[in-house]
């Protein structure tokens, strides 16, 4: 398998591993319980930063060349870039509920709860897309000199230092995310 795929994956799995963090913190809001508002305010910041400036452009590279080569299949399966223009909206939704709830607005748990998990479940609905569907139209459908190309465009946005210096920055940030979540459930338990 091309390595930028198995990179791809292995950032939905990261993604994965926060979506489930933040579905704890939902579980402990849920029973009327105080979630770690810290670990949930992290969360929402990494899918507000993290996506858009690290994981969806190497998307979008690929995306693009496998629109070129087949425009009708590409159109067929999905609008990778609308699918991403959504989950920034419902980003935006759980971010104003969340804020809602630290300034002690009257909003109904179950509205946080529909809006959070709305988020969640799409997120997860649009990864399964991706690795299910459309990676796989991808592999079968670009050829070696797609790649080499491919390559070519992520090295240039990829290769300086700086820029894998930003992407380890963002790794850091999701590993302390997760070990903040892991405290506030060994606090909780």
């Amino acid at each position: 398998m091309v390595e930028i795929i198995e990179i791809l994956r292995q950032e939905h799995q990261n993604i994965e591993n926060l979506l489930r963090a933040m579905e704890q913190e939902l579980t402990v809001f849920d029973r009327g319980e105080q979630p770690d508002y810290e670990v949930l305010g992290a969360i929402i910041e990494f899918f507000k930063n993290y996506p858009a400036s690290c994981h969806h452009p190497k998307e979008d590279i690929i995306y693009k060349k496998f629109r070129a080569r087949a425009p009708d299949r590409a159109a067929s399966i999905a609008d990778l870039e609308a699918e991403h223009r959504e989950g920034e909206m419902r980003l935006h939704h759980v971010a104003h509920a969340i804020q809602a709830v630290l300034d002690d607005q009257e909003v109904l748990r179950e509205e946080v709860d529909r809006i959070v998990r709305d988020f969640i479940d799409n997120q997860r609905k649009h990864i399964a897309l991706e690795d299910k569907v459309i990676f796989p139209a991808i592999l079968d459908t670009l050829q070696p000199p797609d790649w080499a190309d491919v390559a070519l465009t992520l090295a240039d946005r990829y290769g300086r230092a700086s820029a894998a210096n930003f992407e380890e920055q963002f790794n850091a940030l999701r590993r302390n995310i997760l070990e903040f979540e892991e405290a506030a459930v060994a606090r909780r338990a």
